[in-house]
């Protein structure tokens, strides 16, 4: 059997392939999923831990069920997904005498649901499908990658969740589309195209563990997805709520708590159905009243304030300029597909409708396309992808008198690639025993995020640097040094050739070869996974 979890900020998602309906399905799990008139079965991305020596831990609906997500608690997370992989500004709460990190919250989440699936459903350790934002950190993959060796699963694979969106909605062949997911954590855009064509040999998954794919070994033929464009930030619909939270505490002084986030969010999905919203609580215990109102004017005009619009006009601009890079206009797109809670929106909507034709659009599987479409792995389609970020090594800058980062390997690299990047290094001091390369991850040279906390909010922030923002790959002991030089090395002559190589598992390689002794000291040695 195989299960597809989109695990979110907000809400969770997952979907099982029915083999007698032969259809994907959103399962309820009871205790952690919660259904509303109008979404499907969603599980909540709420913890709380009991006893975080033991991982005693309560997941989902369940929170909310036993009153735990209204007090300022520090065993209480929520929006937990955003902190993983990223640099905490600020003190990680310590419980039970452990430090909890962003990282061992998702596991205990993720982990927890598994085993809920195996009490309902026995056989659920065939195949599992997980999907990740397209502007994930390699911190973030490699964290999912690390939970996934230690679910008790046969073959676990990640998948871009824009893409798995495309497939989700069951787009026709032949088709250039726009995935514009809008959670509770990132905005995410991403250009694809689908096709049919019979490949000789499958490229392979965006990442995979465990075995080859079912389409490679049964010798079916594959279908293709192809990603032509990407954009994304850390952007949702959390945000949106703070945001709330921030208005209230200027016009009624209301200050924010879990209880208050949750009223301000109860706001935001009112106004989505209709122009005015209220919510009043009553605390039994502390006997203080809230009752929050909000009209959908209002609403927008704090959305214009904090630069919302503005944002997400960046983020398009960005994917429609990669895409006419490749000779692909805006009349091109046959189809806008909207996923994530916060496309729900109706300000949202018409954004989109400002760039796209009404009858473009759709926006009727915002909840489960992602999860549906992960599925496909397991049904034949197979995804052709290119590097999300750009790769590049750092360098000490005399004229800024500082370290600074050179690229190599440019966004938009499809991947295996046909021909590696040479660079030459010489030593830069007498008698150099050795040459160090540090590799970084190069994200946007516009902003960089800082995520912290605000009280008990965990929020992040864009901050107008204009510099690069780097993930330093490789930058521990033992993993720098490429090169040992016999005899040492001497300023004022190129001393190795370096080959850099991305091959069809987005493995960077390297071939190191000692220009004097004409030794290759190293032959096409992985060094990281990239994204």
């Amino acid at each position: 059997m195989a299960i597809a979890i989109d695990f979110g900020t907000s809400n969770t998602v997952i979907t099982r392939w029915n083999p007698v309906t032969q259809q994907p399905e959103t399962l309820n799990l009871p205790g952690m999923s919660v259904t509303l008139a109008q979404n499907p079965p969603l599980i909540p991305s709420l913890l709380y831990v009991e006893d975080a020596y033991a991982g005693k831990v309560v997941v989902g609906q369940a929170v909310r069920d036993r009153g735990l997500d209204i007090k300022t608690d520090p065993r209480f997370f929520r929006s937990f997904k955003r902190g993983i992989g990223a640099d905490i500004q600020g003190f990680l709460p310590e419980l039970d005498g452990q430090i909890v990190t962003f990282e061992k919250v998702g596991q205990w989440f993720l982990t927890n649901i598994i085993e809920k699936l195996q009490e309902t459903l026995p056989d659920v350790g065939q195949s599992l499908i997980l999907t990740v934002p397209v502007d994930s950190f390699e911190a973030y993959r490699n964290w999912l990658g690390e939970v996934c060796k230690t679910l008790p699963v046969e073959q676990v694979r990640i998948l871009d969740e824009p893409t798995a969106a495309a497939l989700g909605y069951g787009m026709k062949d032949q088709q250039i589309i726009l995935v514009v997911d809008f959670g509770g954590g990132t905005l995410d855009l991403s250009l694809v195209r689908l096709d049919s064509t019979a490949a000789k040999k499958p490229v392979g998954f965006i990442l995979k563990w465990g075995q080859k794919s079912l389409a490679e070994n049964s010798g079916q033929k594959v279908k293709t997805a192809r990603v032509i464009a990407k954009a994304g930030q850390n952007l949702g619909g959390t945000d949106i709520d703070n945001w709330l939270i921030d208005y209230f505490l200027k016009t009624q002084g209301i200050e924010a708590t879990p209880l208050t986030i949750r009223l301000a969010e109860k706001l935001k999905i009112q106004l989505s159905l209709q122009r005015q919203a209220s919510e009043v609580y009553f605390d039994d215990e502390t006997f203080e009243s809230y009752e929050l109102e909000l009209d959908r004017d209002r609403f927008e005009t704090i959305l214009k304030e904090q630069q919302f619009f503005a944002k997400l006009d960046d983020s398009m601009t960005q994917v429609l300029q990669q895409a006419r890079r490749q000779g692909i206009e805006v009349a091109d797109i046959d189809a806008v597909l909207l996923v994530g809670g916060t496309v729900q929106i109706p300000a949202v909507q018409t954004w989109v409708q400002q760039y796209f034709d009404l009858s473009k659009i759709r926006c009727e599987k915002p909840f489960e396309a992602i999860a549906q479409g992960a599925l496909q792995l397991t049904q034949g389609i197979e995804l052709k992808d290119f590097l999300y970020h750009s790769y590049g090594i750092r360098y000490w800058d005399r004229k800024l008198n500082r370290h600074n980062w050179h690229s190599l390997i440019k966004e938009g690299q499809p991947y295996p690639m046909s021909e590696p990047v040479e660079l030459l290094l010489g030593a830069s001091v007498e008698n150099q025993p050795s040459i160090e390369l540090i590799i970084g991850e190069l994200g946007t040279q516009t902003a960089a995020t800082e995520v912290y906390f605000d009280g008990d909010r965990l929020v992040t922030r864009n901050l107008s640097s204009g510099e690069t923002q780097v993930k330093p790959l490789n930058d521990r002991e033992g993993a720098r040094t490429i090169a040992q030089l016999t005899p040492p090395g001497y300023p004022g002559s190129d001393r190795i050739k370096l080959l850099f190589q991305v091959d069809g598992d987005r493995f960077l390689r390297i071939t190191v070869e000692d220009l004097f002794t004409k030794q290759t000291l190293l032959e096409n040695q992985p060094v990281v996974q990239l994204s």
